[in-house]
């Protein structure tokens, strides 16, 4: 009996063992000169996901245009929240639950910018998203939970002209998007400028219950409930520029803009239940970000067996802002300034292959990045930090790495990833102090970082893998975590109603960065099993452990400060405690009739996917039980399916992600708990010819409302929930 396709897939996760019970037909023999007959049958055709996933000398996950596509996604941290073992929280993602920082992001192998914004980058000017478990020698080691490789479309080989023009509608009204390809090669010349224009708008509605001290230091409990509109445009680009000296050499030219303006607007409605609580006020934020990037490398094949590359990289990134809160219609705050980023990379490595079990590579990789930020803030006019208002504080990091790695076929089973690579990272943070006069702080570390990564093949064709890594990893601090210019809590400012000097809260406290961080090393062990099926699906399960030093968090605690008469609690990140990590991996994908051939004809054009990762961790200087890193939940599942209707130009599908709650104890007096969270997704695309289709798209249906509470051993607290919107998206798409 054939059950309906789509009414099938709502039960994926509960796949059939038989899946797996077909193997594929019997490999070929796994000599070298076979491994070269497959090089040249694959140059000849575009290579699958699967194809480039499995014959990576590393464990990686491939995502191409056909995943990035199917959402009709306006943004690639929208890709992202649907990829295995990925979360996205506040537009940045995260790998194998751990923070943000944690995860590296890569812009065609290089450091994307501090701040980058994901939810600005259109999928359309993105030709596939790597995924990489551990790090490598040739990339920098800053991945402890992974790297997250974005490459951008390359220039095409043929004419292109296509045109992308949408709409999404999430509240208040609908807002357009568009962008445009254009694409051209003459001779050895290729090029490629898109061009996308955007705008977004949407609404939070949340309320906020606190139970705290109040104004005057004493309990106090309050209702607050909030809404936040949000609106902005922008743009981006990403021009390339390819020429084929001759059959030996090469040179790329890639570019990458991107401007845009952005508002909010938070308007609160609010209930005192008891004492003199203080409240949020209502507030104006707006500002603009632009940031330019150019990049050019050259590669020259000196033979068959000898290849060198050279890069290099300018990068420069502004933003602006002007906060403004409101009491009584008047301002009551106001916070203007600006920040600068500049980096400065190059690069270069020298590839020598060296008989036929061996491919030597030996390179430098060097980074000099900056951030200017200057502030200035006033309560009903009057200065908060005049010692600090309106100077410039500036934070440097120079990064110098030398790298050599060896991607060794030790049989034709077995093959072997050996790497060392070697950096320095120089810290630089400068600024004014309280009394006025210059204060700066220098700090060098060196992270040396042996890799290894085996690989054996349980058949000869490679379609079942055992992988296995040791690697050594970092993540050094943040420029704004370096930058010691306080922030004043923003419900307490520094004197009161009547000019007098005023404490704070633990629950609202100052902010402050520290010169003195030094960089999170970790040490990880990573083991999976990977098995290709004959039709394309996958299998793969794997552990991973992470050992952390240095572990950096944020302590709240009560000092003397110079910039008050009176102590207040000071927020500060530290390099805290050490910390563990371990996690289970499974994912499954793959069309219906070869993962359950009892219940599919292997012709139902039903593809499933599913995935399942268990993650524990412990903070030493924590006591348990949930003293777990920040972010990282219990377990994540997705599942999902897409399926092509017989004899119509159509295609649906669904993603289902899901994370459940949980409590993390952050210090030995605070707490965070966190509710679940669910992002249900659906898409339909009618091709009207091969020129012109049009896509639908619903994300976040059936939205769940979120709560997020911090706790103190005192029994204050803070309680903030958060309603859920769907956000609904069309996109004709023209190939002219």
């Amino acid at each position: 009996m054939k059950l309906h396709p789509v009414a099938a897939a709502c039960a994926l996760l509960a796949l059939s063992p038989a899946a797996f019970a077909q193997e594929g037909p019997p490999g070929e023999g796994g000599s070298r000169p076979g491994q070269r007959l497959e090089r040249v049958e694959i140059s000849s055709r575009p290579q699958s996901d699967t194809d480039l996933r499995r014959k990576s000398p590393v464990a990686k996950q491939v995502y191409g245009r056909e995943e990035m596509d199917k959402f009709g996604d306006t943004n690639v941290a929208d890709v992202l929240k649907r990829l295995p073992g990925v979360t996205v929280a506040g537009g940045a993602p995260r790998m194998r639950g751990l923070g943000a920082g944690y995860t590296q992001i890569l812009i065609n192998g290089d450091p994307a910018p501090p701040g980058f914004d994901l939810t600005q980058l259109d999928p359309a000017q993105v030709e596939r998203i790597e995924v990489t478990k551990g790090p490598t020698a040739d990339q920098s080691a800053q991945a402890v939970a992974g790297t997250i490789n974005i490459i951008l479309k390359d220039a095409p080989r043929v004419s292109q002209r296509d045109l992308r023009l949408g709409i999404n509608y999430s509240a208040v009204r609908p807002t357009p998007n568009a962008t445009f390809t254009f694409g051209e090669r003459v001779g050895g010349l290729s090029m490629s400028i898109p061009l996308s224009a955007f705008e977004w708008r949407g609404l939070n509605e949340f309320g906020i219950a606190r139970e705290m001290p109040g104004s005057d230091q004493q309990p106090s409990e309050s209702v607050q409930h909030a809404k936040q509109a949000f609106w902005g445009h922008g743009l981006n680009s990403a021009p390339r520029l390819n020429w084929k000296i001759s059959d030996e050499q090469s040179l790329a030219l890639q570019g990458f803009l991107q401007k845009g303006y952005w508002n909010n607007r938070s308007t609160y409605v609010n209930e005192v239940i008891s004492g003199n609580p203080s409240l949020d006020d209502d507030a104006y934020n707006h500002g603009t970000w632009q940031m330019l990037r150019g990049n050019v490398q050259w590669v020259n094949r000196f033979s068959e067996s000898q290849r060198i590359e050279l890069k290099g990289g300018l990068q420069d990134a502004k933003g602006t802002f002007d906060n403004q809160t409101y009491r009584d219609g008047a301002t009551r705050r106001q916070s203007i300034g600006d920040n600068h980023d500049q980096s400065v990379t190059q690069a270069g490595k020298y590839a020598q292959a060296l008989g036929e079990e061996h491919s030597l590579t030996l390179g430098w990789d060097l980074e000099w990045r900056q951030r200017e930020e200057t502030r200035t803030t006033t309560e009903l006019g009057v200065p908060q930090l005049p010692e600090f208002d309106g100077q410039p504080f500036a934070a440097r990091i120079g990064r110098q790495a030398l790298f050599v790695q060896d991607e060794w076929e030790i049989s034709p089973q077995w093959s072997a990833y050996l790497g060392l690579r070697g950096e320095r990272i120089e810290t630089t943070s400068e600024g004014n102090d309280s009394s006025g006069g210059s204060a700066s702080v220098r700090n060098i570390s060196t992270v040396v970082t042996p890799l290894l990564h085996l690989n054996y093949k349980l058949d000869p064709k490679g379609r079942d893998l055992i992988r296995a890594s040791l690697t050594r990893s970092y993540k050094a601090p943040d420029l704004n975590q370096l930058i010691a210019r306080p922030a004043i809590s923003g419900m307490f400012p520094l004197t009161d109603a009547n000019g007098q000097p005023q404490g704070n809260t633990e629950l609202s406290p100052d902010r402050i960065g520290n010169a003195n961080l030094k960089p999170e090393l970790a040490t990880g062990l990573d083991i999976a099993f990977e098995k290709y099926l004959s039709g394309g699906g996958m299998l793969s399960i794997g552990g991973f452990y992470r050992s952390v030093d240095n572990l950096i968090r944020n302590v709240t605690s009560m000092r003397t400060v110079d910039y008050a008469p009176v102590p207040r609690y000071v927020v500060q990140p530290l390099n805290f405690s050490k910390a563990k990590t371990a996690g289970l991996e499974f994912e499954l994908k793959g069309r219906a009739g070869e993962l359950m051939p009892s219940l599919f004809d292997p012709k139902t054009a039903l593809n499933l996917r599913s995935a399942l990762s268990l993650y524990k961790s412990r903070v030493e200087a924590v006591p348990g039980p949930d003293n777990r890193l920040d972010g990282q939940q219990p377990w994540s599942a997705n599942a999902g399916f897409d399926y092509r209707f017989a004899g119509l130009p159509l295609t649906t599908g669904l993603s289902l992600a899901y994370t459940p709650g949980y409590l993390t104890q952050q210090t030995l007096s605070q707490s965070l708990n966190l509710s679940a969270t669910r992002s249900l997704d659906m898409f339909a695309q009618w091709v009207f010819s091969r020129s012109l289709s049009l896509r639908l798209s619903a994300n976040n249906l059936a939205p769940l409302d979120t709560r997020s509470q911090v706790l103190l051993s005192s029994g204050d607290n803070t309680l903030t929930e958060r309603s859920g919107r769907t956000q609904f998206g069309a996109a004709l798409e023209i190939k002219l």
